[in-house]
């Protein structure tokens, strides 16, 4: 592989995560990366090392910037191979690698003529409830024989049927472990208030704030003076980027910071493609201090030398906010950290995403005189006082694992294994921890000799024992997670009083239940275990 585009060890984690998923009898394993990981670059790992093994690799993407992405990371890491691209007019489709729209593949003739393909990756992978992706998977056989793959930095099994499509999330990595690597920068946000901004008075639609009201509500407010006003104030010195909901109030954004000195560019999906190439070279020049968008930013467009985020679109969807807020967390020569001005209006109905969205750590509001960084600092330190558990930094090696580890609901880690569940306690050292197994009928039960581990061996000892003891219970990748939700499983939560999301697997809901039963017995032991 070329030394521009190696692989780093959490993209090489990633790959190895989908092969072990595979081997375990997986079919379509998604890997949750945050924007700024380089998922391109390791899908084109994957697809060159798959192609070294003879099978040939399909990429589906649902927009022109992230097809030509695709292709010209696949190209750089490895030229040695054909990268073929189907869409419209083009039709490559006896390349090595095929990078191809789904639009197109949404005609049965312009599929049909792609054969041989071994593996399928999926660009913006949670798009792929859509009917259009559905079909497509189905015709190359993903829905039964030929692996797949997505890859996104937002997913939410819970809502639009992506619990159907992808059956596990093998490999995630939050953006608080890339901010405190290096890969990504800092985050602080501020709140612009508009007074005016009548938030309740807009309806919700598909799960989020309507588009075309919240325009309206923005425009009769006057939020562009505020947002003009704070830009100046707090990020004059950035170059940076707005989120709007429609092209009008994209416009309106534009025009007032350019009145107030802002040099400022708007761009939109319909608009000519040399004007919009003409709007993104002078924001990458410098020439266009910000860019003013609706809603054509958020995947696919890299511009790291960008360090403010003005979401003059206020959302209800955490994966939406994650979208536009990555935008500006790339490092940069001279870049120390990103800006988030969040503007805010009168809502007592509707919760709307915010920094503490941008991570899996369950946080509370993030202070404005702190970044999200070190607000998750001061949130572990607290944790850790309260139960002496894991550290955020280590919650990695849980996720990556094939193996079911599961927290109670006060933080400590187990893996169920049928009626009984093995446990993690802290030793008496630092960063050490021993191994326990609760039995239905004894309790908790202490090994002897009761050894302490570093955190990787005492993960190790627990995952061979549960393999050993309930091996379909214990694996994440087992065939039975992708189910339906059985009767017993449906009745036993009605019973314990535990809410089911609506497109819950019988895995996820088996998570619920394991979590629910552990918590109250592991939990309440730790409780008597203290006191004594």
């Amino acid at each position: 592989m070329p030394e521009t585009l190696p692989l780093r060890d959490y993209q090489r984690a990633a790959i190895d995560s989908l092969h072990a998923g595979w081997q375990a009898g997986g079919v379509r394993l998604a890997v949750l990366l945050p924007t700024g990981a380089g998922k391109t670059v390791v899908f084109s790992h994957l697809a060159a090392e798959q192609r070294a093994r003879g099978i040939r690799t399909l990429v589906i993407a649902h927009r022109d910037e992230l097809i030509q992405q695709a292709a010209a990371k696949i190209r750089a890491v490895a030229p040695h191979l054909a990268v073929g691209i189907v869409k419209a007019e083009r039709d490559e489709v006896d390349a090595d690698v095929i990078v191809a729209s789904v639009q197109t593949l949404a005609g049965e003739r312009r599929r049909s003529a792609i054969r041989g393909i071994g593996l399928v990756v999926v660009d913006e992978a949670h798009h792929a409830a859509a009917p259009t992706y559905v079909e497509v998977l189905r015709h190359f056989g993903c829905f039964d024989r030929t692996p797949a793959a997505g890859f996104t930095a937002t997913m939410q099994r819970e809502q639009g049927g992506l619990g159907a499509v992808w059956e596990d999330i093998v490999y995630r990595r939050d953006i608080l472990e890339m901010i405190a690597d290096g890969h990504l920068v800092d985050v602080r946000g501020k709140a612009v208030k508009v007074a005016g901004l009548a938030l309740d008075d807009v309806k919700v639609r598909h799960g989020d704030l309507q588009d075309g009201q919240l325009a309206q509500q923005l425009a009769d407010s006057g939020a562009a003076d505020v947002v003009a006003d704070a830009y100046l104030e707090h990020a004059s010195d950035r170059r940076g980027i707005v989120f709007t909901p429609t092209v009008d109030s994209a416009k309106s954004m534009a025009e007032t910071m350019n009145a107030r000195g802002l040099r400022t560019a708007t761009v939109w999906g319909d608009m000519p493609r040399e004007d919009r190439a003409t709007a993104l070279n002078a924001f990458a020049d410098g020439d266009v201090q910000v860019l003013s968008n609706c809603m054509v930013l958020t995947e696919g467009f890299d511009a790291p030398w960008a360090s403010c985020a003005v979401i003059a679109r206020p959302t209800q969807s955490s994966a939406l906010y994650v979208q536009m807020v990555g935008r500006v967390l790339r490092p940069w020569q001279g870049k120390q950290d990103a800006l988030v001005l969040d503007v805010m209006g009168a809502s007592t109905r509707h919760k709307l995403a915010s920094l503490a969205d941008l991570t899996s750590r369950e946080l509370d509001e993030v202070a404005e005189d702190r970044t999200l960084g070190e607000a998750a600092a001061r949130d572990e330190e607290e944790r850790a006082r309260l139960r002496g558990g894991v550290s955020w930094q280590d919650v990695d090696l849980f996720h990556n694992s094939s193996i079911r580890w599961l927290q109670t609901r006060r933080g400590t880690w187990f893996i169920p294994a049928g009626n009984d569940s093995l446990f993690l306690v802290p030793g008496e050292e630092p960063q050490t921890y021993r191994i326990r197994l609760w039995e239905r009928e004894m309790g908790a039960r202490v090994p002897n000799p009761d050894s302490e581990y570093p955190l990787e061996f005492a993960m190790r000892w627990a995952e061979i024992y549960a393999r050993r003891r309930a091996p379909q219970l214990a694996n994440k990748g087992a065939r039975w997670r992708s189910g339906q939700p059985s009767p017993k499983q449906a009745s036993f939560c009605r019973r314990l009083g535990i809410r089911v999301p609506s497109g819950a697997t019988a895995g996820d809901v088996s998570d619920l239940m394991d979590v629910a039963l552990a918590s109250n017995r592991i939990d309440r032991w730790a409780d008597t275990a203290a006191a004594a």
